[in-house]
């Protein structure tokens, strides 16, 4: 930097806007799918973050950043918020970045894909702490105030103390273990002795209740979210602790961190409006911790992850594809949900939100969490629909949108019995294949969610025999733009017949090859489910032509 420019840095706005013209000519901004997905995932994150493009001079040096995208979120200390910044640049608003160690920290990370971590520095009134990720030679970066922080903590802890409930942290790449207070607490150990190592934790668990945590620890490992209750002997007493829990992976599917939540829950004595309630600020406070991985990981990731090989769950092998609708509209509101839960049965659901985009894709993102956290409440998929029906019918009004409507199926597995109970709102039947014929099932009754806010929803049983294959999807799989849906399901159901015909012994991969979306317009959503047992082969290599 020449002599003289220091005083521009320093010299507020007016000498911004007077010189950024000589010294700071437009970027080249960003255009086309990778700017529209970025936007479209900021746009429905919590929190502030933003992607700012460099500004250089002609000899490549880094002289401004400027904003192209930002959460709702993200607010800066003179009270502009969410997309008022994009457009305008760093200098602008942090006159004193450029002559400061930060400045050279955010070139190295354009320079070397190095992530890193600023503050705590002063601005303003308020103290702040800066994170910043290179994705495709822009800089994405998240901030906090954090004489704000310690407010939201406490919220946080009263959060904890009024569920009993704490989280812990394992970062796998340093070794490092973090706990809350509370989790302290409820460990009856004291936090000057640090957070317990995983050895330590397991020596606590009952020998009967280990199989089952066990179990749960590989589908962690394999990526998957777990749910689990178990006994632990403390101090000569038994507490009973239900564990939840995710992982946080690279682009390369390596795993970086587990996170989860313990709630003792020994006494709980909750009625059921209390139970929604922690699980609610559970699930915000696991969206918000892990929106800001997700970002460092893969931003695309986000959206709906999508297993790239069947699921091994209790009694059922589930395989699961997303199409969808074109290459400049990642972001839709078909989504799925398949998962073991503590009693040992299976939650399984597809969804259809209507419309495309970032108010689509929330309110998928918003359905999905609440059937994961209200599924503790009860077994019966059609009291599931109605709590989801209220929940949107109250999204709706809080929006003053009245178009925000949604399908879905949703079923609950007993392995044991081998039995399907399922209900669904406004959605497509799903197709059962049996002894090489196809048909769809009879539906229960049940409105699309978000038009009647008291409707009343009916659950129907199946009971699933070996050799059975049951598909599930969403609408993009059979209403073609210029064809009924009539022609549509026909064709699915020819697909399905010809699939089981020509692999009877491993159907899932050679159906999910052959079935298509017939409207290109449209997300796409399947899951197909056969049931197995401990002597059914792996098919696995078989799915996607693997």
């Amino acid at each position: 930097m020449v002599r003289g420019e220091t005083g521009f840095w320093m010299g507020g706005r007016q000498a911004y806007a007077e010189a950024v013209q000589f010294v700071a000519p437009a970027p080249e901004p960003p255009s086309g799918p990778w700017l529209a997905v970025i936007r479209a995932v900021l746009d429905a994150m919590p929190g502030p973050a933003a992607l700012l493009v460099p500004v250089r001079d002609p000899s490549g040096r880094l002289i401004d950043l400027e904003y192209v995208a930002t959460t709702p979120g993200a607010v800066l200390g003179d009270g502009r918020l969410g997309r008022e910044l994009i457009g305008t640049r760093m200098a602008e608003e942090f006159p004193g970045t450029a002559a400061s160690d930060r400045w050279a920290a955010y070139a190295r990370v354009l320079e070397t894909g190095e992530p890193t971590e600023t503050g705590p520095f002063q601005h303003g009134e308020g103290r702040w702490r800066v994170r910043a990720h290179r994705v495709e030679g822009a800089l994405l970066m998240t901030w906090e105030r954090l004489d704000l922080s310690q407010e939201a903590g406490q919220r946080i802890a009263s959060t904890e103390r009024l569920g009993n409930l704490g989280w812990a942290e394992w970062d796998l790449v340093s070794g490092e273990t973090r706990w809350s207070e509370q989790l302290y607490r409820i460990f009856e150990r004291d936090p000057a002795l640090g957070a317990m190592t995983p050895v330590e934790t397991d020596a606590l668990v009952f020998p009967e209740d280990r199989p089952d945590r066990d179990l749960s620890l590989l589908s962690l490992q394999r990526g998957e979210s777990v749910d689990v209750t178990f006994r632990v002997l403390l101090h000569g007493r038994v507490k009973h602790l239900r564990a939840v829990a995710d992982v946080v992976r690279d682009t390369a599917g390596t795993p970086l961190r587990y996170f989860g939540i313990v709630q003792d829950v020994t006494a709980l004595e909750q009625s059921t409006q209390r139970l929604a309630d922690v699980e609610s600020q559970l699930a915000e406070q696991g969206r918000s911790l892990a929106a800001e991985h997700a970002l460092a990981a893969r931003l695309q990731q986000v959206i709906l992850p999508v297993p790239p090989e069947p699921l091994d769950l209790p009694g059922l092998k589930v395989a699961v594809r997303y199409l969808p609708a074109s290459q400049e509209d990642l972001v839709g509101g078909d989504w799925y949900h398949a998962a073991a839960m503590s009693d040992g049965s299976v939650l399984l659901a597809v969804g259809d939100v209507a419309g495309h985009g970032t108010q689509a894709a929330t309110t998928m993102a918003q359905l999905r969490y609440s059937l994961r956290a209200l599924a503790v409440t009860t077994r019966d998929p059609a009291v599931l629909l109605g709590h989801l029906n209220r929940l949107l019918c109250d999204l709706s009004e809080e929006s003053r949108n009245p178009e925000t409507t949604a399908t879905a199926i949703v079923a609950r597995y007993d392995p044991a019995r081998r039995r399907l109970t399922w209900a669904q709102a406004g959605h497509p039947p799903p197709l059962l294949s049996r002894a090489g014929r196809t048909a769809t099932l009879p539906r229960p009754s049940g409105p699309m969610l978000g038009v009647v806010e008291n409707a009343v929803y009916e659950a129907a049983v199946l009971d699933l025999a070996f050799g059975d294959l049951l598909l599930c999807y969403t609408d993009g799989l059979v209403e073609h733009r210029r064809n009924g849906p009539d022609d549509g399901l026909a064709s699915v159901i020819r697909s399905v017949d010809e699939a089981v015909a020509a692999a009877p012994g491993r159907p899932l991969g050679e159906l999910l090859s052959r079935l298509r979306q017939a409207n290109p317009d449209d997300d796409t959503c399947m899951l197909a489910v056969r049931p197995i047992s401990d002597q059914t082969r792996d098919l696995r290599r078989y799915v996607l032509g693997r």
